[in-house]
């Protein structure tokens, strides 16, 4: 049975740029929402709305059938499924468990396997979209895992996404999520090299993108990010910081199938660049800093 307000209490761990608003999106549909953060008083705004906070993951996986978290890099979603005080360690059996971060698809493949053991259903997740995505409830979301948990947990990932994909087993879309990245990556090179190109010519970059952007070369990130760019806004959708985790997780996973990714390589190497220079906390349209 697909989950609905009336039968489900949904659990939500990770309120951070894009959590808050995925979460907003359930309390607005009739859904009892709970919450844990490290960091409470960043879930402030989505207390306010009713959500009711708990102290820890696991205290939270004993009250709810539907449990979503959106983290920041492996070792926290390694901590909040298997950790001491983790979800596996009192989840109840029939329970769905829904990884939205971009973690290791070998540790998506071990959550579902120990939730398998506990009764439940894990998927993983991953979305693409950022902060404007998670807004507008327009995330790409890319699933992995048994296709009978994906539909039940569908109504729900309706409200945070629109082009939602199931991808196939357990890892599924968290590979998924690398390829999406290995895209990015060299494309933001491409986008941040068209506006420096642009501005030292002469030309009105702003002008320049109404041309661009919605030819050949159009893409989300010349679209949404080239105009932060030209703005000098840094502010984070996306963190560099996780950015460098995602696509060194696609490395070790291009690795491991013995591929190599030259652009991949490259962005890597200067976004790593670019957060020794204390850039680690700006949006990845900060690369642009690179080229003024």
């Amino acid at each position: 049975m697909p989950v609905t307000p009336e039968n489900t209490t949904v659990g939500f761990i990770g309120i951070g740029v894009m959590g808050k608003s995925m979460a907003s999106h359930l309390l607005d549909a009739g859904y009892d929402l709970q919450i844990y953060t490290r960091t409470k008083s960043k879930a402030q705004q989505v207390l306010d709305k009713g959500a009711v906070w708990k102290d820890s993951p696991a205290e939270l996986a004993s009250e709810c059938n539907l449990i979503i978290t959106i983290v920041g890099f492996p070792q926290d979603v390694e901590e909040v499924y298997l950790g001491s005080a983790g979800i596996l360690t009192s989840v109840t059996s029939g329970s769905y468990l829904l990884d939205m971060t971009t973690s290791r698809p070998d540790l998506a493949v071990k959550i579902y396997e120990e939730a398998k053991a506990k009764g439940c259903s894990a998927l993983d997740a991953p979305v693409s979209g950022g902060d404007v995505g998670a807004r507008q409830a327009r995330l790409s979301i890319m699933v992995g895992g048994d296709k009978e948990a994906f539909e039940h947990v569908a109504p729900a990932l309706n409200l945070m996404g629109a082009n939602i994909v199931y991808q196939g087993g357990p890892g599924s879309g968290q590979h998924t999520k690398m390829a999406n990245q290995i895209a990015i990556a060299a494309g933001m090179l491409g986008v941040c090299e068209a506006v420096a190109y642009a501005e030292k010519s002469g030309l009105d970059p702003e002008i320049v993108l109404k041309s661009i952007s919605g030819g050949a070369a159009g893409s989300w990130s010349l679209s949404n990010l080239a105009p932060r760019m030209i703005a000098g806004n840094f502010d984070p959708g996306f963190y560099v910081k996780h950015f460098i985790k995602d696509m060194t997780i696609a490395s070790a996973s291009a690795k491991d199938l013995q591929m190599s990714t030259p652009g991949l390589d490259l962005a890597k190497q200067m976004y790593e660049k670019l957060a020794s220079q204390g850039g680690q906390d700006f949006g990845t349209q900060a690369l642009f800093k690179l080229y003024k």
